[in-house]
């Protein structure tokens, strides 16, 4: 992992500090090690590789150079294990003192980068797509949580730090997924370092949706699960309907919870995506790209 001064480890005392909020602003994004414990990622991975509804609501998204992979993505948080973690205080108040104010769960999705065929990610982000879905502003982030070792070889996140200054880059399609203008992309590297993102399980990236990131195909012998839960600001409420939530209050829970979790696959009232031909967002970066 290369240095970088935005990396933290949880701790029971973690707080969002001075430091911690200046870093945010800085890079746009923190790092937090050990934001789950063995205990708690071992409950979410057992959960992820034994939910029906990860087995059978997967999808694939065309990285545009022959691979794919798998995701399995919904819309409310529900009660399982991953519901549990979306809700924690140590994953939402952490962001909600990032982003300045109430949240809600936007989405969440598990990103399942198999052993040697798993695809690689465009350089994009995630306000890209959240902009045409009449979010008006980008007060929106992403928790990454690593289920398994991510790493150079088998197609950890980069991101470029600092990038979330930049603003909203435009996008096109690439596949079945919406690419940032490479030009733009390019200059960005020229003064924005490279950062690869290299997580061990349970390790967390919270990151501003405006951060510029990739990641390559895995070409190791080593699967890359990560599970990820995308936020909205409470007054950053979209102007319209489209494929996931409009505001809806978020209920959240004590950090012990995720232990006392009983219901690590039940599936009901997830709200699960069904891919591409759905992506609102997507088709519209289609119809601009055409």
């Amino acid at each position: 992992m290369e240095s970088c001064d935005s990396d933290f480890t949880y701790s029971e005392g973690f707080d969002v500090t001075d430091d911690v909020q200046r870093a945010f602003a800085r890079n746009g994004y923190i790092i937090v090690r050990d934001l789950l414990d063995g205990t708690e990622v071992t409950k979410l991975r057992i959960a992820v590789e034994n939910d029906e509804g990860a087995q059978t609501q997967n999808y694939g998204r065309d990285d545009g150079a022959g691979r794919k992979t798998k995701v399995v993505l919904w819309n409310n948080a529900g009660n399982d294990i991953t519901g549990v973690i979306a809700r924690a205080e140590k994953v939402v108040t952490t962001f909600e003192k990032l982003l300045g104010g109430e949240l809600y769960h936007y989405h969440a999705k598990v990103i399942m980068k198999e052993a040697f065929t798993g695809g690689k990610h465009v350089w994009h982000q995630d306000y890209g797509y959240w902009y045409e879905n009449g979010c008006l502003f980008p007060d929106m982030s992403t928790v990454w949580i690593a289920i398994d070792r991510a790493d150079k070889t088998n197609g950890c996140l980069q991101i470029l730090k600092g990038s979330h200054r930049a603003g909203r880059v435009d996008h096109v399609t690439v596949g079945d997924q919406a690419g940032a203008d490479l030009r733009r992309v390019e200059e960005l590297m020229k003064v924005c370092p490279l950062l690869h993102v290299e997580l061990d399980p349970g390790d967390a990236l919270f990151f501003h949706s405006n951060v510029l990131h990739t990641s390559a195909q895995n070409n190791s012998a080593n699967r890359r699960y990560a599970y990820l839960v995308a936020y909205n600001r409470a007054d950053n409420n979209p102007v319209y309907k489209h494929h996931h939530p409009q505001y809806t209050p978020l209920s959240k829970l004590p950090n012990s919870a995720i232990k006392l979790c009983t219901t690590e696959t039940d599936m009901t009232g997830k709200d699960y995506f069904h891919g591409p031909k759905d992506d609102f967002s997507l088709k519209k970066v289609q119809e601009k790209t055409s």
